[in-house]
């Protein structure tokens, strides 16, 4: 497993969180568009925020998704690792997480982090599958994880949420290595992996 301070994209850098975010958290994370679609609900203050930041987003591949342009959080992504995820069930698997603030909306930036995402857990973690869920009617998450080729798995219904104190109907899907790999061979300048030759794919 590498832990990596910074990862770049064309436009984004997501690095850990910061106690220093928590002004530019609450900004996004307060905005009822955001949080109860994915099951949780508006930040309330500043300090709620901090405290998110200390006990929540502190996960060893948990990373503030901020602009290059000023550096400011706007958003988060996570690889929660087995045992803190209730899809992964090895040591080799995890489940991605992901919320953007509205402002960034429509722009492709969640996509674009995604996918280096993606590539730091296959290339760096080890990784030989990867997880992710959206809850129904949560069509900009399922649409990330379509152009990240993610393939739908299963829906669950009556998903408990317990954040939101209610039940939902939950669909899963997964990406493998293998079928990475194969698309990133067929857009490597998208997924810029390095391939079994030890060629980069952008090479």
């Amino acid at each position: 497993m590498v832990r990596k301070k910074h990862i770049e994209t064309r436009r984004l850098i997501l690095r850990p969180w910061e106690e220093s975010d928590a002004e530019s958290l609450y900004e996004y994370a307060s905005n009822p568009a955001v949080g109860p679609v994915a099951g949780w609900p508006p930040h309330k203050s500043v300090e709620e925020s901090r405290d998110i930041i200390r006990n929540v987003l502190n996960g060893p591949e948990a990373y503030a998704l901020c602009l290059k342009a000023d550096g400011r959080a706007i958003g988060a992504i996570e690889l929660k690792l087995n045992g803190h995820s209730d899809l992964a069930e090895r040591d080799d698997e995890c489940e991605l997480g992901y919320w953007l603030g509205q402002p960034f909306w429509g722009q492709g930036l969640m996509p674009e982090a995604a996918r280096e995402l993606l590539r730091h857990a296959f290339e760096d973690c080890g990784m030989a599958k990867v997880w992710c869920g959206y809850y129904d009617g949560n069509d900009k998450s399922r649409r990330v994880q379509e152009k990240c080729g993610f393939v739908y798995q299963w829906t669950i219904r009556d998903v408990d949420v317990p954040l939101m104190h209610e039940k939902r109907t939950g669909h899963v899907s997964c990406l493998t290595k293998e079928a990475w790999l194969a698309a990133a061979r067929k857009d490597p300048v998208a997924h810029g992996a390095v391939l079994p030759d030890g060629k980069s794919a952008e090479e």
